[in-house]
């Protein structure tokens, strides 16, 4: 049995430094957001420059899959995890001591581009470990973290603030990322099945080269595959909506409530955290559930379109309901803070029912092509690029139509994802296998 290669004390630890990778990779990309008028005064910008480069951070960990994907399927998962946490720590501690603005903003890059790895490569290994019939606890055990982190992040960025300066932040995740990449190191295995790898079948070392820096891989495996394509939307639809709501908060709640210190406008990223936090130790059940289900509706017969059921319903009703009460009560000033708290609450309990099917499926959509790698990359690959959309555009969409008008349009989008996910589940199989 491939899923038996590892002993259940092995495997958890290797889970267990996935999962601690993954919750610190998030980290750099959100706990920014409360300190950009900090950063804006020491390198005189302004707000809009500075936080042109939280959205360039996800613009580059977009285009990380499209080296680390093809790289994990030539030279190994083991490899790809150790190169990139070495990366991310040099380039973290680049930030932190980052002299000028343009220093700062090719530290931030470079690290975003390494940042991914552990995103993709990670999600592969879990599918390398663990049979579908728990797969999706794991994976949303695993993803729990990069979740989680974007929401708790802005939460230590305020108390850096406050207490320190904005380089702080960067000087902790240079600390953590260290102690992570020795961890890796130690523990992580490479878990490809023997053979599976190009490196070795091929010979030619450049032919392993020319395949790891082939991003059309990637990019034509996207498009090529209505599956990938539509889980991809799906994703990125809920991905625009977390981003676009996180990176506004001080500059939309802070003169809703009157509030000055960076550290109060932090703390309303503890709701939308306390409910990913929630949903993630119920998302990854419930994923399995409706799969086990739907199997034994089908006589025992399982393929990858079961799981999408344990989140359509989410998608198309809850999750953009809660979406449009935020903003609608930010708007018209309605509820005070509690109804703003509830929904930020909600919302993030919902989105984190709503992934672990997604991300499931991702990982299991292409495994008999050998393309699971590819496949989450390619995911990756867009889900950033809607990240770094949000993050740019809410502040001037806001500004231009409102709070309210910019969480309806939000909340359409996931509605409309969530139509082409319930076509997926139709006709999915037949997409797949041509």
């Amino acid at each position: 049995d491939k899923y038996s290669r590892f002993s259940h004390g092995k495997r958890t630890r290797m889970v267990a430094v996935l999962c601690f990778y993954t919750f610190l990779v998030p980290i750099s990309s959100t706990a920014v957001f409360v300190a950009i008028p900090e950063v804006v005064a020491e390198y005189g910008s302004t707000p809009t420059v500075v936080n042109m480069s939280n959205a360039l951070f996800f613009v580059f960990m977009a285009l990380g899959p499209l080296l680390w994907g093809p790289l994990a399927q030539v030279v190994g998962r083991r490899p790809v995890l150790i190169a990139s946490s070495v990366l991310v720590t040099a380039f973290s501690a680049g930030t932190a001591a980052a002299p000028n603005l343009a220093a700062y903003f090719v530290f931030r890059m470079l690290s975003a581009f390494q940042a991914t790895a552990i995103l993709v490569v990670g999600s592969v290994v879990i599918g390398d470990l663990y049979a579908p019939s728990n797969r999706g606890r794991a994976i949303s055990a695993f993803l729990a973290g990069a979740f989680i982190a974007p929401a708790i992040a802005p939460i230590l960025g305020g108390v850096a603030v406050t207490f320190s300066t904005w380089r702080a932040i960067f000087w902790v995740i240079t600390i953590l990322t260290a102690i992570c990449a020795v961890l890796v190191v130690l523990i992580v295995e490479e878990t490809s099945m023997p053979g599976t790898l190009a490196i070795s079948h091929e010979k030619n070392v450049m032919q392993h080269v020319r395949k790891a820096f082939n991003p059309g891989l990637v990019v034509v495996s996207l498009f090529r595959y209505p599956s990938l394509s539509i889980a991809a939307v799906a994703v990125s639809a809920i991905i625009w909506n977390q981003y676009s709501m996180l990176a506004p908060i001080r500059y939309v709640i802070n003169p809703r409530f009157g509030l000055t210190e960076p550290l109060q406008a932090s703390l309303f990223f503890l709701p939308p955290a306390s409910g990913c936090i929630t949903g993630a130790f119920l998302g990854g059940w419930w994923s399995d559930y409706v799969a086990t289900r739907q199997e034994r509706k089908h006589g025992g017969r399982r393929v990858p379109e079961h799981r999408l059921k344990s989140s359509i319903w989410l998608m198309a009703i809850p999750l953009p309901g809660f979406t449009m009460l935020y903003g609608w009560a930010l708007r018209h000033e309605v509820g005070g803070i509690p109804l703003v708290v509830v929904a930020l609450f909600l919302q993030g309990f919902t989105q984190m029912l709503c992934l672990p099917g997604l991300n499931t499926y991702v990982v299991e959509a292409m495994q008999e092509r050998g393309m699971s790698s590819i496949a989450v990359a390619g995911n990756y690959l867009a889900r950033f690029m809607f990240a770094a959309a949000g993050t740019a555009a809410c502040l001037p969409a806001i500004d231009s139509i409102g709070v309210g008008w910019f969480s309806t349009i939000s909340g359409l989008f996931i509605v409309a994802s969530a139509g082409l996910v319930l076509l997926l589940t139709v006709r999915g199989e037949k997409w797949r296998s041509a």
